[in-house]
C-alpha cells in the first residue's frame, strides 16, 4: 500500500511544530527509513498573529494559510493538517482553497475524548485567548455531551503571557510551575479531564504534572496523522482509501 503524504501548515509556533514532527518520527511504527511517512511541512512563523486577527485588531491570517495550503497541495500532499489550535479559526479559508481533505485538530481531539473518557463530563480547556474567543472547541464539546470549563479573564491573561514566553524559548521552571498552577485552577473549577488545546503546552506541561487525565492535542494529531498516512483511518470526506 502506498503511504499518503501529509501536508502540515506549521510554524505557529516554531517550537510546537518541531515537537509535532519529533513525535511523528518517534511514534511511527518503522523498521527502516522507507517505513516512515512523508511529511511536507510549511514551517511559516510569518503568518500574522492569529489572536489579533480574531479580535479584528490585526491582519487576516486566512489568506496566508490558504496560500500555504495551496502550496502543500501542489507539492503533492494527499491531505492537510495544522499544528496550531487557534489557527483553526481560519479552517474554512484553507478548505475553500484546496481539494484535498483537511484534518481538524479540534475534531480529532473531541473524537479522542469520546473514545477515551466517555464517563467524563467536565472538560478543562487549556486554550489560548483566540481559540476560546472563536469558540473552536466549546460547541463541538457540548454537541458531544461534554461541558467546557475555562479560565476567567485574569487567568487567561496570565496564560497568554506564558504562551508568549514559551514561544520565545522560555521553558524553564517558573513557566512550568505557573502552567501547572493554571491547570490546577481548571481542576478546582470542576474539570475531570484536561485538554491541552494549545500546542505550546506540551513543551512545559505533561500528564505527570496533572492531577486528572490530560489529553494533549499534539499527541492526538500525531496519532491521527500517522493513522491517516498508513491507511488505518478513513480521511474526512472520502468514501474510499484510494
Amino acid at each position: 500500500m502506498q503511504l499518503k503524504t501529509a501536508g502540515i501548515l506549521g510554524g505557529m509556533g516554531p517550537g510546537a511544530t518541531i515537537d509535532f514532527m519529533s513525535k511523528v518520527l518517534r511514534q511511527t511504527p518503522a523498521h527502516s527509513d522507507q517505513d516512515h511517512i512523508r511529511l511536507l511541512v510549511d514551517h511559516n512563523p510569518q503568518v500574522p498573529n492569529r489572536h489579533a486577527a480574531i479580535n479584528g485588531k490585526g491582519e487576516d491570517s486566512g489568506p496566508h494559510l490558504a496560500r500555504m495550503a495551496v502550496g502543500l497541495e501542489q507539492a503533492g500532499a494527499d491531505f492537510l493538517a495544522m499544528t496550531c489550535n487557534t489557527a483553526h479559526a481560519f479552517q474554512q479559508d484553507i478548505q475553500n482553497a484546496v481539494a484535498v481533505p483537511f484534518v481538524s485538530i479540534v475534531d480529532e481531539v473531541v473524537g479522542a475524548l469520546e473514545r477515551r473518557f466517555p464517563d467524563k463530563i467536565q472538560v478543562g480547556l487549556m486554550a489560548a485567548e483566540g481559540c476560546l474567543q472563536a469558540e473552536l472547541y466549546q460547541p463541538v464539546l457540548v454537541a458531544a455531551g461534554f461541558q467546557p470549563v475555562t479560565w476567567n479573564a485574569r487567568q487567561l491573561k496570565e496564560f497568554m503571557t506564558l504562551v508568549y514566553r514559551i514561544k520565545l524559548g522560555d521553558t524553564g521552571a517558573e513557566v512550568r510551575q505557573k502552567t501547572a498552577a493554571l491547570a490546577d485552577l481548571l481542576v478546582q473549577g470542576g474539570a475531570e479531564v484536561l485538554v491541552a488545546a494549545c500546542t505550546e503546552i506540551p513543551l512545559v506541561f505533561g500528564s505527570q504534572g496533572s492531577t486528572v487525565p490530560l489529553l494533549d492535542s499534539t499527541d492526538v494529531l500525531v496519532a491521527s496523522i500517522i493513522d491517516y498516512s498508513l491507511g488505518h483511518k478513513m480521511l474526512p470526506g472520502l468514501t474510499d482509501q484510494n
